[in-house]
């Protein structure tokens, strides 16, 4: 006797109900890392630790710190080229943090459909 009508596995609304409810926890789970992850703070430093400049997970700074021999009025442009390099390094740690959540959480699958490693959910 031939089956009736669809695709072979159409006819199990149980593994769809599974299926959605992994993708409910994997969200879930994604919010809750996300939320971690921004409440995480990242410090870096320049100069040999002459400036020190602290961000949160959310890209925000929260703090910078000078050495008072980098505060020098006739080398003004060290001293900002070393706030943007400690600046720099701290994004950078709070992007490869984030990176490395997302591929724990993805299995290491990355950006899967060109979504930058990102879901839209």
């Amino acid at each position: 006797m031939a089956k009736r009508g669809g695709y072979p596995g159409m006819g199990m609304p149980g593994n769809m109900n599974n299926l959605m409810k992994q993708a409910q926890k994997m969200q879930r789970q994604m919010e809750e890392n996300q939320k971690a992850l921004e409440e995480k703070e990242f410090t870096a430093a320049a100069g040999g630790g002459a400036v020190e400049v602290t961000v949160t997970g959310k890209r925000e700074i929260t703090k910078v710190k000078l050495s008072e021999e980098v505060v020098d009025p006739d080398d003004i442009e060290m001293l900002e080229d070393l706030i943007v390099a400690a600046t720099n390094e701290a994004l950078r740690k709070v992007e490869e943090e984030s990176a490395a959540v997302m591929s724990k959480m993805t299995g290491g699958l990355g950006g899967l459909g060109g979504l930058g490693g990102g879901f839209p959910f």
